[in-house]
């Protein structure tokens, strides 16, 4: 599913994962789920600290597949296969769930954690979305 090329480059920002990854997906028959599965054991097999696992029982989606550490629900969860703009997205958060610090400001980084409450995000994407590149 990857091309060498990429590969070469993925495994090369993967040296940056400094702790333990799991990849949980969660999957049934279909096409889709073929293809995600193909793209993960490509993705953990670039690195030592990566795992892939598959948890079909109670599933909220499938296919999806989460990022998360050994233990934890750190709640990064793909619910689309994650190619062109969106495979960014996938890279970054194997690299911060990984241990790589995120390039974001000490600043800002203080402004997050003094916060209050407690927060959830849910991002959405639109293949066929006009403003989308």
């Amino acid at each position: 599913m990857l091309d060498a090329a990429l590969k070469t480059q993925l495994q090369a920002y993967l040296t940056k994962v400094t702790r333990p990854v799991e990849i949980v997906a969660s999957l049934d028959d279909g096409d889709t789920s073929r293809q995600m599965r193909e793209l993960l054991q490509e993705v953990a097999s670039l690195s030592a600290h990566l795992t892939l696992t598959e948890k079909n029982e109670g599933a909220a989606r499938a296919p999806s597949f989460q990022i998360t550490r050994p233990g934890a629900d750190i709640g990064i969860r793909f619910a689309a296969i994650p190619l062109g703009h969106e495979f960014t997205s996938l890279v970054l958060a194997l690299l911060q769930v990984g241990g790589h610090p995120p390039k974001v400001s000490e600043e800002t980084q203080e402004q997050i954690r003094n916060l209050d409450g407690e927060f959830n995000f849910v991002t959405y994407i639109s293949l066929s979305c006009q403003n989308c590149p």
